[in-house]
């Protein structure tokens, strides 16, 4: 961990309940006859971040991700353990970041970025830049007490970014702005990256964290239970969500180092996957404009009253290009038993991009697997996809253009 711009040691947080307040009292003079019970939010967590590296953290609710945010930045004490960096982290952890109601955006700029260490002078050079990013008008020498939720996340981000920290950390707050600044946002922190900075970045939007995170932590009951790449480790989070009685989760390397998570109860289990051209032979390389066929197979191993077969295109990054499931098609199967088999035929275009994809599959008994998961399975079969029959294009799906063109004399 010695060149790591923030380390992590052991940190855990608890919080004790006492059954009367003269319990409490006495507790501060070691007297404190009652039992007192203590709740812990965070268990011994030790992590390193490099720098220019961006880590996200995922979680359910109540695991213990804005907690452990507030003991990085210095807003709340462990109990136990420290945390360290040797860098200046600038940090949006809940909405308005501290703002005072009664002062104007303009003048809770000031505040905020002194706070953070910044002289009058240096705020002036980028005040104009704030007001520039956070684009809300005349709202901006307005007191923030009139503002919606998402114009305090306006002024937040681009008082925290108005210089570029060592590391940048984020809590959910961008969740509530509208599209247009979320991606503003995005460009920003991705070019904060590019020169150096690092990110600690929670959020429910896992799109986001494959985009932006080059590695991932998952919270649970506050403890660390996998520490990954994102897409693995987002994969692990989709099975931990949905296991139930008698399920189970397993993770198992490929040939190419990939990791294939395996969830479910195994009620019903992937029988054989495959991809077919028009001859009915078997591909794993398919030219942009082909017609294929996903040939997925399904064995049923107890007497199940639903069966839905979903599946999912992913990209190199881990990004759902495309899924839905029988379910969806209303293609649902009823009263199926142990020891039958069941082939589905799925027929379509390929108009993907450039690149290496892979089939997620998800057997389960109605529209998400969150009810009955009998198994969930990620890279289920890989496959790659090439241009050889279409014009130059970028982009991550191929859309046939019909571009006209007109001459006006003036």
């Amino acid at each position: 961990m010695n060149n790591s711009i923030l380390e992590v040691n052991n940190i855990s947080k608890s919080y004790k309940s006492y059954p009367s307040q003269w319990s409490r009292i006495f507790s501060w003079f070691g007297l404190a006859k009652s039992k007192i019970k203590e709740h812990h939010t965070l268990k011994n967590i030790t992590f390193a971040i490099e720098a220019g590296e961006s880590v996200g953290i995922i979680g359910q609710n109540g695991a213990g991700k804005s907690t452990l945010l507030k003991i990085i930045t210095g807003t709340l004490k462990p109990s136990n353990g420290y945390a360290h960096s040797t860098g200046r982290i600038s940090a949006i952890l809940e909405l308005g970041m501290g703002f005072h109601p009664e002062l104007t955006g303009r003048q809770n700029a000031y505040n905020s970025a002194g706070l953070m260490g910044f002289s009058n002078e240096q705020i002036d050079s980028v005040i104009n830049d704030i007001e520039s990013f956070a684009e809300i008008g005349e709202y901006f020498e307005q007191p923030v007490r009139l503002y919606s939720s998402g114009m305090q996340v306006r002024v937040a981000f681009a008082v925290a970014t108005a210089f570029r920290p060592e590391i940048l950390i984020v809590d959910e707050a961008l969740s509530v702005g509208d599209a247009y600044f979320q991606h503003k946002c995005f460009e920003r922190i991705k070019h904060f990256r590019e020169s150096g900075m690092s990110l600690l970045f929670v959020s429910h939007d896992k799109g986001a964290i494959l985009a932006l995170c080059s590695k991932a932590i998952l919270l649970d009951q506050g403890t660390i239970i996998k520490i990954g790449n994102p897409e693995e480790t987002i994969d692990y989070y989709n099975a931990l969500i949905s296991l139930k009685e008698n399920a189970s989760i397993s993770q198992q390397e490929l040939s190419d180092g990939k990791i294939s998570t395996i969830s479910g109860t195994a009620q019903a289990t992937l029988h054989d996957i495959e991809l077919l051209n028009a001859k009915n032979e078997k591909v794993e390389l398919l030219n942009i404009g082909d017609e294929v066929t996903l040939h997925i197979s399904v064995k049923v191993n107890d007497d199940l009253p639903t069966l839905v077969l979903g599946y999912g295109i992913k990209d190199r990054l881990g990004q759902v290009m495309f899924g839905t499931n029988t379910w969806h098609t209303k293609q649902l199967l009823q009263d199926v038993k142990k020891g039958e088999i069941y082939h589905f035929y799925i027929t379509f275009e390929v108009i993907l991009g450039i690149g290496d994809y892979s089939i997620q599959t998800a057997i389960v008994d109605s529209d998400t697997h969150l009810s009955k998961n009998y198994e969930w399975k990620d890279f289920a079969l890989m496959f790659q996809v090439v241009n050889t029959s279409k014009n130059h294009f970028v982009g991550l799906m191929y859309n046939e253009p019909k571009i006209t063109i007109s001459k006006e004399h003036l």
